[in-house]
């Protein structure tokens, strides 16, 4: 049985960030999004006020929501392939506190330019004490991430060498790998 990949706890603002896009293997292994302080988002976990819903299918429903964090706002979108998420979304009144659980993906709708959205794999409506909850709980993480990433450019280390150092320090491998990638793709120094 196939382990599920985590989902990572990200604010809006780092995710709207993030244009780093990474997989191991064929069109068939799991895609990736690294953010800046090195989360190697595959799913994410969010939780936000919903403060807009529209269908923006054509012949079909596509449904795009944001989802605001104290940080800014995720994109959302559900549509066929999502199909409790899509009447989820459709039925949801404005405003309200949403978690999602979804995956991390990009668009590009040119050359250069990437946007990052959520595909849900499951919406709850949850009340400002949740919300609360997960702005806590994300600041910790993010804030072990960027203590992570101080120690990762305080090695003076880099590439392979790099995440090996970080796992033998304790690192997940995920974590080891998103933050040596994140270093040289985001150009992440110690005057960063």
């Amino acid at each position: 049985m196939v382990e599920r990949e985590i989902a990572w706890r990200v604010f809006a603002a780092e995710f709207n960030q993030s244009n780093l896009r990474y997989s191991e293997g064929d069109e068939r292994s799991p895609a990736y999004i690294i953010t800046p302080t090195g989360a190697r988002c595959n799913r994410i976990f969010i939780t936000g006020v919903l403060t807009e819903v529209e269908n923006i299918g054509r012949g079909e429903d596509l449904w795009r929501a944001r989802i605001a964090d104290p940080t800014g706002a995720f994109a959302v979108y559900a549509g066929q392939f999502q199909p409790e998420a899509a009447m989820f979304l459709s039925e949801a009144e404005i405003p309200c506190y949403l978690a999602v659980v979804g995956k991390a993906r990009t668009f590009e709708p040119e050359s250069g330019t990437i946007y990052t959205t959520i595909r849900p794999e499951e919406i709850n409506k949850v009340d400002s004490k949740v919300r609360d909850q997960w702005v806590l709980t994300t600041s910790e993480r993010t804030l072990n991430r960027i203590n992570k990433l101080k120690s990762a450019l305080d090695s003076k280390l880099t590439g392979d060498a790099l995440a090996e150092h970080l796992m033998t320090q304790g690192m997940r491998g995920d974590l080891a790998t998103g933050i040596t990638r994140a270093i040289t793709h985001y150009s992440i120094t110690d005057e960063t």
